[in-house]
């Protein structure tokens, strides 16, 4: 099973920018599927990004996210990124790098924690 290793998590104030990064052990159909979910205390774990690894890949992202995130992808490196701009502390949470076939069931990261606040 394939293995991620998310980071570049911590502490950013309000109106800041940040970027994870998440790794997969090894290139196979697995990681045909990267992307981000995250997890806010006392809620649900929802979508932000997701993208292919192909070329001309379009991403989905969250409807209240876009403009603000941007998901890319580095497939030489095995790398999916989440850069996170104009940073609310609303967007705290746990950030979970995620990877899947094009069909099947997903991988998961332990996560990182993004906290927004002064």
């Amino acid at each position: 099973q394939v293995q991620l290793v998310e980071s570049g998590g911590g502490l950013v104030q309000p109106g800041g920018s940040m970027r994870l990064s998440c790794t997969a052990s090894k290139s196979d159909p697995s990681i045909f599927r990267m992307g981000w979910y995250r997890q806010a205390p006392g809620r649900q774990r929802e979508l932000v990004a997701t993208i292919t690894e192909a070329e001309d890949s379009s991403p989905i992202y969250s409807e209240s996210l876009k403009g603000r995130f941007t998901i890319s992808r580095d497939n030489a490196k095995r790398t999916v990124y989440l850069q996170m701009n104009g940073l609310k502390p609303e967007d705290t949470a746990i950030y979970y790098c995620y990877s899947g076939p094009l069909a099947g069931r997903p991988s998961w990261g332990r996560g990182t924690q993004v906290t927004v606040s002064t």
